[in-house]
């Protein structure tokens, strides 16, 4: 097999995985779009038209339901109450109603010059049943609390509490514990009379979340939505690109997660939860709602007239250092690797992470520090893909001889390329030569993939013309959408291309040629191809990376060919070589006697035929 030959393989090897993974890493807007613009259509039509003024006479009864459905622990506390918590990265208001929180900031992540939001809606809340009086339960968050004051506690994280209890003695607190400068809140539900509230020592809990926009490329992070949880153990998660969906949960669970792109909102059980199910749906429109969820978990209550339930909410970032220094394994949320390619989140967590922080600790732009993390990449693999790059020019001073064996065995395949193996052993030509640097990209490739898209260091980090480094680059909108490519110009995305082209130009005008096969000299403009479509869509820090990366491939081919590699020298030493005797191993051995024994067969088959 020619040298080109297996540069294509590679070219080809790694277009394959990629388009693999890009398809069931993403799907097609306008086909998903239609599909849920068929679904609220048909929705639509068999919703009945409503009478407000019923509908009002139907909130009033359903309001006075949930006050006889509380029983003896309702409380009329008026209007609702709002209280405000802060740290140095969380904003959080509780409400009374439900004794929870209401609305949550992100201080020290913006979305259009706003903080990020991760819930603010009537959707979103934590509740469960409780035994009200006789015969009669009542949901948590249709009760008023009282709001007890906010205490300040010696490690300076504050409590704030809320509590309702009637005349028998039954009482519920929920108390919050907010850390300073930590996402992690303590959520405590401790029962006085918890043998009369709750049946059989178990706990319904009901946990909603509504999912809202935070980046600016809405339908690409619809596309990292996932629903994760550590059950029985062992952290698994659920991609929601098919849209509406649910999971059971049969084993124990130390946690249920809702990530979007860069953010997470979670709920943790310290005693673990003993089972339960979780539903998604994802809105037929495509507006600043992502995605609602819907969680039913059965929490364990301690036995004993008075028992607590240790839960814990996070809400916060995706952040692989933050989350590793809870001892759950929520670090296993950020995706630095996944399905076939599951093995580099390793790279990504234990070798790319620390690089990259220590460049990013001690210089101040973050394209700079891509530029540094890709240098040392290189020269980390510089010495095997140099002997490949020596391997292929040496290749192109091997094309006069390769031709005086095409002339000399002319259709004789076998003989043509028994000589040609000679020939490049004499030369000292690895005939894989120029599928090793192409396989050794892929994993290269797909930790940075992974890592650029998943780290969030990267959000809202400005480089020349980009904004954004954890989104793509755009310097132009179209008024249309082009299939394949989108509405928008990516220049990173152009320069990673063009550099691709001109590594798969050059190396055709400096490696052998196979004429038999003319289909053969396209193959490796496809893979640029790929990219234009696929690049266009991704982070700019990856295609920053990439248009890097190629710039110095190809540099280091043109000096090596030009500089390093002595044609003359080359064939003088293959002219001393044939005098002396070639020491095979033992695979070339075996492959000589496998070609020799196809040659006599051939031999004997044109013989007979000539007969």
């Amino acid at each position: 097999m020619g040298f080109d030959r297996n540069t294509v393989i590679g070219f080809i090897l790694i277009g394959c995985l990629m388009v693999g993974m890009f398809y069931f890493n993403s799907k097609s807007n306008d086909a998903y779009q239609a599909q849920q613009k068929h679904i609220a259509d048909s929705l639509a039509a068999m919703q009945p038209k409503i009478d407000t003024a019923a509908a009002r006479l139907d909130s009033v009864k359903f309001a006075d339901e949930k006050i006889h459905e509380a029983g003896a622990l309702f409380q009329q506390a008026g209007a609702e109450q709002l209280t405000t918590v802060e740290n140095s990265v969380l904003k959080i208001t509780f409400t009374n109603k439900g004794g929870q929180p209401k609305e949550v900031e992100l201080k020290k992540y913006a979305l259009n010059g706003e903080p990020v939001v991760l819930q603010n809606s009537d959707f979103s809340k934590i509740s469960y049943a409780v035994n009200s009086g006789n015969n009669q339960t009542a949901q948590t968050s249709d009760l008023s609390f009282v709001t007890n004051p906010i205490v300040v506690n010696s490690d300076s994280s504050q409590t704030i509490s809320f509590t309702i209890k009637d005349s028998s003695g039954k009482e519920i607190t929920h108390q919050y514990t907010i850390r300073a400068n930590d996402y992690l809140i303590d959520f405590s539900i401790i029962m006085n009379g918890a043998d009369r509230l709750v049946s059989q020592n178990t706990l319904n809990l009901l946990w909603q979340v509504q999912t809202t926009q935070a980046e600016k490329d809405v339908l690409f992070e619809k596309s990292q939505l996932q629903i994760g949880q550590v059950e029985d153990g062992k952290y698994d998660f659920e991609k929601t690109l098919k849209g509406d969906g649910d999971k059971k949960f049969e084993k124990a669970v130390d946690f249920v997660s809702v990530k979007q792109q860069f953010f997470i909102t979670a709920i943790v059980d310290k005693d673990k939860f003993q089972n339960g199910e979780v539903a998604w749906t994802i809105p037929a429109d495509s507006g600043t709602v992502l995605m609602q969820t819907v969680a039913n978990l059965r929490a364990t209550v301690p036995a004993g007239a008075i028992s607590t339930v240790p839960l814990q909410l996070y809400y916060g970032p995706s952040d692989f250092h933050i989350l590793s220094k809870y001892g759950n394994d929520m670090y296993e949320i950020v995706p630095y690797g996944s399905g076939p390619f599951a093995f580099v989140k390793y790279i990504n967590r234990y070798l790319l992470l620390p690089v990259f922080d220590y460049i990013k600790n001690n210089v101040v732009n973050m394209g700079i520090v891509i530029l540094l993390l890709t240098l040392l990449i290189r020269l980390i693999t510089s010495p095997i893909l140099y002997k490949s790059y020596v391997s292929a020019a040496k290749m192109k001073a091997l094309k006069p001889e390769i031709d005086k064996l095409k002339e000399k065995h002319g259709e004789d395949k076998q003989a043509f390329s028994m000589d040609q193996m000679k020939l490049w052993k004499s030369a000292g030509v690895s005939p894989l030569g120029g599928c090793l640097p192409a396989v050794l990209q892929i994993p290269i490739f797909m930790s940075l993939y992974y890592f650029f898209q998943s780290n969030i260091a990267l959000r809202g980090q400005h480089f020349l013309w980009a904004k954004d480094l954890a989104a793509y680059d755009s310097i132009a909108k179209l008024p249309f959408n082009v299939p394949f490519y989108g509405d928008h110009v990516s220049l990173f995305t152009l320069t990673a291309v063009v550099t691709s082209l001109m590594i798969s130009v050059y190396s055709m005008n400096t490696t052998m040629q196979d004429n038999s096969n003319p289909a053969m000299k396209y193959m490796p403009f496809i893979f640029p191809i790929f990219l234009l479509g696929i690049f266009n869509k991704l982070p700019a820090a990856l295609t920053w990376y990439y248009t890097i990366s190629n710039t110095i491939t190809l540099t280091l081919q043109i000096v090596i060919q030009k500089y390093i590699i002595n044609h003359d020298e080359i064939l003088a030493n293959i002219e001393a070589n044939k005098k002396k005797p070639i020491k095979q191993s033992k695979w070339q051995e075996r492959l000589a006697e496998v070609q020799e024994s196809s040659k006599k067969i051939q031999d004997a088959k044109k013989n007979n035929n000539k007969r």
